[in-house]
């Protein structure tokens, strides 16, 4: 990310100047992006942790062979994924199974996601109109944990208040039953096997591009200088004056 130096840079360099704003041409920002040096290993490795995380077994495998970086455990981001997409499916008994088969210490180890898990559980019995069983269930697995943590009893109660609404629309919990809710669910255990298998639990790259953004917001004011507009593109655009 030289360029995210550079602009770090700039804003120094531009701190000890007048408060006129400063004009960089194409030029000067070339030249200064020339001299930056970033290691094609390290560019690796940044887009490899990406794929990695966030578990694009193809692209990654693709992408060791075409870059030579270090070997990866395919069959760990494959496993990973099986569990986060149950989850997203709304299947989480498979879910926990498959987590408990990875690795049994991540649940043993975290009861707040465990709790997350079960309440998720309780979410899709309530969706399935399965309402006993949601009371049954609530009562025997989450009310326990409620009582021995103040949160967990507060999501237990919120959850549950579902069940009292027959259009869920006019819920003000409603958004329990949004797929909105899988998918934080599924990032939470995502998160979880990544740190018990010692990888970082989120990607460095979308980071590193709000750090861009924001030094790029920075120094707005105070130069004009050619600016990426368009990450996607990556491509820059010459300053307005």
């Amino acid at each position: 990310m030289s360029l995210f130096w550079i602009v770090i840079r700039q804003l120094a360099e531009i701190e000890e100047m007048a408060t006129s704003k400063k004009v960089i041409t194409r030029e000067e920002w070339e030249k200064k992006l020339n001299d930056v040096k970033i290691r094609k290993e390290d560019m690796n490795k940044l887009v490899m942790n990406f794929l990695v995380t966030e578990g694009y077994v193809e692209a990654a495998e693709k992408f060791r062979m075409e870059s030579g970086t270090e070997h990866i455990d395919l069959a760990t981001i494959t496993d990973r994924m099986a569990v986060k997409k149950a989850v997203q499916c709304g299947n989480v008994e498979d879910a926990i199974e498959k987590v408990n088969d990875l690795n049994p210490e991540i649940l043993d180890t975290n009861p707040q996601l465990f709790f997350h898990l079960q309440q998720q559980r309780l979410i899709e019995l309530i969706r399935n109109g399965k309402v006993e069983e949601a009371l049954e269930f609530a009562q025997e697995e989450l009310a326990p944990r409620g009582e021995e943590n103040q949160s967990f009893l507060e999501e237990l109660e919120k959850t549950v208040a579902l069940l009292a609404f027959e259009d869920v629309s006019n819920c003000p919990v409603g958004e329990l039953l949004n797929i909105s809710q899988r998918l934080k669910t599924a990032s939470e255990v995502n998160a979880a096997i990544l740190t018990s298998q010692s990888h970082e639990k989120d990607p460095k790259l979308p980071s590193l591009l709000k750090m861009l953004i924001w030094a790029q917001n920075q120094l707005d004011e105070k130069a004009a200088y050619p600016r990426i507009n368009d990450l996607s593109k990556a491509t820059l655009e010459d300053p307005t004056v």
